[in-house]
């Protein structure tokens, strides 16, 4: 669990959610209740609103890729009303940038987590789906965490392959340009999404924040990005 801190909001603030939306193959409450992030937020005076991506956590789990094709507008018909702050972490983030996107007018701040060079990228799921059909993946580090995390008592496996089976629109420079939100971008120095440049690039408003010696499936774990995360989403 994270050291508890106080950080001083502003009554503006105060009042817009924090929505956040965890990676695949895990949920609301392993990826921002085990860390810490809810306790920090609500010390923070924060309202959140901690969304379980389909397929994952408490959501329902169809076992049709088909059922997975739009996850954005599935996330969207799930946001309050009104502007959020919104951090996400891996396949949340890229969700989050995604309707950031599209609907601009929702978002205020965003924070990223484990997103980079990646999402300009096609192509690995196919990896991950062959590592958790096997179990494991020893030739393969990362594809073999992403098996052990399916294997998980609140996973179901057939979900989480149709999610990863349906197809993800590519973003892109011109995609990402259309954000308005103000953006932080965390990932870890040995992160196999990074670099984060071409992101922060790409991203109208946008700072990076690297974290040494700080791997994909750590960053949510990180007190750097912990304490990052909170002064940005304090700012007006």
């Amino acid at each position: 669990m994270a050291p508890k801190r106080a950080y001083a909001s502003d009554a503006m603030n105060d009042q817009i959610p924090v929505v956040l939306l965890h990676g695949f193959a895990t949920s609301s409450a392993r990826t921002w209740w085990e860390t810490g992030w809810l306790d920090l937020l609500a010390d923070a005076g924060r309202q959140t609103v901690p969304i379980d991506i389909l397929g994952h956590g408490k959501a329902e789990k169809p076992h049709d890729p088909e059922a997975y094709g739009d996850l954005e507008g599935w996330v969207a018909e799930r946001l309050p009303d009104g502007p959020v702050d919104a951090v996400g972490f891996s396949l949340g983030a890229r969700l989050l940038l995604g309707l950031a996107a599209t609907q601009p007018g929702r978002f205020r701040r965003i924070v990223t987590l484990g997103v980079g060079r990646n999402l300009f990228e096609r192509g690995g799921s196919d990896v991950v789906v062959d590592a958790i059909k096997a179990g494991d993946a020893p030739e393969n580090p990362a594809a073999d965490y992403f098996a052990r995390l399916a294997a998980h008592p609140e996973n179901d496996r057939a979900a989480l392959i149709a999610c990863l089976q349906a197809p993800m629109r590519l973003l892109n420079a011109e995609v990402l340009g259309r954000v308005t939100a103000s953006a932080l971008v965390v990932i870890g120095e040995r992160d196999f999404c990074g670099p984060a440049d071409p992101l922060v690039e790409a991203l109208p408003n946008a700072e990076l924040v690297v974290l040494p010696r700080t791997d994909h499936f750590s960053t949510p774990k990180d007190f750097i990005a912990m304490d990052a995360a909170l002064k940005f989403l304090d700012e007006d």
